[in-house]
């Protein structure tokens, strides 16, 4: 699958990293891309800018910081995103570390800005080692999926089986709407993370027993 990630952070290149083992064809995209072709940690990826990124996926990834997702995809314009899946990573705090979306969700901005996208929120509760290495936990852990496409979402699916996301590991929430919940859990994460000291931790959906 010929995938096209936004972004050349961690995120970006760990999910590069996880894809390209699996055989599927990745490019990274930034808005300066001969600056960050000499980053050392990209050796190895192909960095264009973030059109000919959108150009070259028929699968994106929004992995850019929440606050500039909306530039970027704007950048792209409607018109070259239009038909494609976006696999959306992004959560968005102000400079005092509160969520820029606090009262709605990334998602829902960008599926409501651009309705001919198709917008699966999901990945954005771990941190980028587990993203791509979920054998990395103790246990297998809980992954969400939301979106108002089942195609868009089972072609996301199947990505993130080759990250090593098992079908039982997938929790599908529903609509884009539940993406608010993906992203504030955002919150909990660093309080979490903060209490063990680390960032590489997941969480799982555990069931009630059978009555």
């Amino acid at each position: 699958m010929r995938i096209g990630l936004l972004g050349t952070g961690n995120v970006a290149r760990a999910l590069a990293t996880g894809w390209q083992v699996a055989g599927h064809d990745v490019v990274l995209g930034s808005r300066s891309p001969k600056e960050r072709g000499e980053v050392p940690e990209l050796d190895g990826f192909a960095v264009v800018g973030v059109r000919e990124a959108a150009a070259h996926g028929g699968v994106l990834v929004n992995a850019t910081p929440g606050t500039a997702s909306m530039g970027v995809l704007e950048e792209i314009g409607a018109a070259a995103l239009a038909g494609k899946v976006l696999v959306d990573v992004g959560v968005g705090f102000t400079e005092g570390m509160a969520l820029s979306h606090p009262n709605y969700s990334l998602g829902e901005e960008v599926q409501a800005a651009f309705p001919e996208l198709s917008v699966v929120k999901t990945l954005a509760t771990v941190d980028s080692v587990v993203m791509k290495d979920p054998g990395s936990l103790e246990e297998a852990g809980t992954i969400f999926l939301s979106g108002d496409d089942d195609a868009a979402k089972g072609t996301v699916r199947l990505l993130l089986n080759d990250l090593g996301w098992t079908d039982a590991s997938q929790l599908d929430l529903g609509g884009i709407g539940t993406a608010r919940g993906q992203e504030h859990f955002a919150l909990l994460f660093m309080g979490v993370a903060e209490a063990i000291g680390s960032y590489g931790f997941g969480i799982k959906v555990i069931r009630p027993r059978a009555a």
